[in-house]
């Protein structure tokens, strides 16, 4: 699969937007070799596994102009490469307690020329200041989640939605997400056609939430 599967399912991107998907391959291909982050069948299925399930968040919510987004656990740059790309006046912040990680998404943000992602190499709870939304891909059970990134959200909202998380997660969340009375689940599946969203979801929970 290659990036017209991300064209097809955002049919509106600028020519630099297109020129920066279709970058990633290339991009994370050699990178890769040298320091491995992404195993190799996902290397494969990069625009399938790690593109298009990045932006599963855009799907179901588009940022606003001007926010400030912070991706807790960005590994290779998952969510918030594909999702920086795609909203070019929101503010990325990444960050990883990895550093051969950070090095690689380091390398991908040069190399696409983005002027919106900062990387940070580091722990979330140690990290200053506050933030619109927390995206993050399925790096801990929601309770723990939610106690690494207490304090990092802003309480003003600048956007049609509550600021909060929004959280990329699979298969059945119903005990993990027991006690959160304003947590919403969106399925993936009726969005993509694929066979890899079948359990795939988008976790959104307001900033006021319980747990």
């Amino acid at each position: 699969m290659d990036a017209q599967l991300i064209f097809d399912y955002f049919p509106n991107l600028s020519e630099t937007q297109q020129e920066q998907f279709k970058q990633l391959e290339a991009l994370y291909q050699g990178w890769n070799q040298k320091i491995n982050v992404v195993s190799r069948k996902d290397i494969d299925e990069l625009y399938l596994r790690h593109v298009l399930h990045s932006l599963g968040i855009a799907k179901i919510h588009a940022f606003a102009d001007g926010l400030e987004v912070l991706d807790v656990g960005t590994g290779g740059g998952f969510p918030g490469v594909p999702l920086a790309i795609l909203f070019p006046k929101v503010q990325f912040t990444l960050i990883d307690a990895i550093g051969k990680k950070i090095k690689v998404v380091n390398e991908v943000v040069e190399g696409l020329g983005l002027t919106n992602v900062k990387t940070v190499h580091g722990r979330v709870e140690e990290l200053p200041g506050q933030f619109d939304f927390i995206v993050s891909r399925a790096v801990a059970a929601m309770p723990t989640f939610t106690h690494w990134v207490k304090g990092k959200i802003k309480k003003k909202s600048a956007d049609s939605r509550k600021n909060g998380i929004l959280y990329l997660k699979g298969g059945d969340l119903t005990e993990e997400l027991q006690g959160y009375a304003s947590i919403q689940v969106f399925e993936l599946e009726p969005i993509f056609k694929e066979d890899f969203f079948e359990t795939k979801k988008v976790v959104y929970l307001p900033m006021k939430f319980k747990g």
